[in-house]
């Protein structure tokens, strides 16, 4: 499986920072909880005095989404919508081990982080303006199909693995209890982002070697080297 993003994408976001990781043997019994402390703690003294609307990479991806046509107030990237939640109730869900680690390091550094079951995504995986007709599967259980021109996570089967690109997940490539084989991406906007995800992408590498005790791969994707390898 490669996953990349489409010339299209970058040709209209050429400021897209993204990093992966790759990592199999995954479980759900990984403890977790002195790291999720540690990276929630980052998050709060982040949001001192101020609101995650304040951050850059926040406020960046709200002009991304201006620039989709859509409404950032009524659709927020996943690192907004989690850093929102932890400064009016203070803490995170706890989902699983995997997900709760990525949501830590997300709201840390106020950039989307998306982790995927490989085992679900059929062939390559790439973020992608939709043409209409791609298939998502809604955590309510409802099949939606993104407008088109939408930008989404789009696998060689047509199906959707995320609505307005950082905006929702789908439930079909959702981490659950079985999940093995993962993919996990994080994508920035702001000025810097480049040297803010590497360092998201380093931390989550070692903290999923030292806590799964499963070795990963990782890079940085770019316009001169645009896919990765699964």
């Amino acid at each position: 499986m490669i996953f990349s993003h489409s010339n299209a994408l970058r040709q209209a976001f050429p400021e897209l920072a993204a990093g992966v990781i790759h990592a199999e043997g995954i479980h759900a019994q990984a403890q977790v909880d002195a790291a999720l402390a540690r990276h929630t703690a980052s998050a709060l003294a982040l949001l001192q005095g101020r609101t995650e609307s304040d951050l850059p990479a926040i406020q960046a991806w709200r002009r991304a989404f201006q620039r989709m046509g859509l409404k950032p107030t009524q659709y927020r990237c996943a690192s907004e919508a989690l850093l929102r939640r932890l400064r009016k109730e203070g803490d995170l869900p706890r989902l699983h081990p995997l997900v709760d680690l990525c949501n830590a390091l997300s709201v840390a550094h106020a950039i989307p982080v998306a982790a995927l079951d490989l085992d679900r995504v059929s062939g390559n995986l790439q973020v992608r303006h939709a043409d209409g007709s791609e298939d998502y599967l809604s955590f309510s259980g409802e099949h939606e199909h993104p407008e088109p021109g939408e930008v989404t996570f789009a696998d060689d089967a047509g199906r959707s693995h995320a609505r307005r690109w950082t905006n929702r997940q789908s439930a079909l490539s959702a981490i659950q209890p079985s999940t093995a084989r993962v993919l996990i991406v994080a994508e920035a906007l702001h000025a810097g982002a480049a040297d803010d995800v590497r360092r998201l992408i380093d931390t989550l590498g070692s903290e999923l070697q030292a806590l799964f005790g499963v070795p990963v791969r990782s890079a940085m994707l770019s316009n001169e080297a645009p896919g990765f390898e699964c």
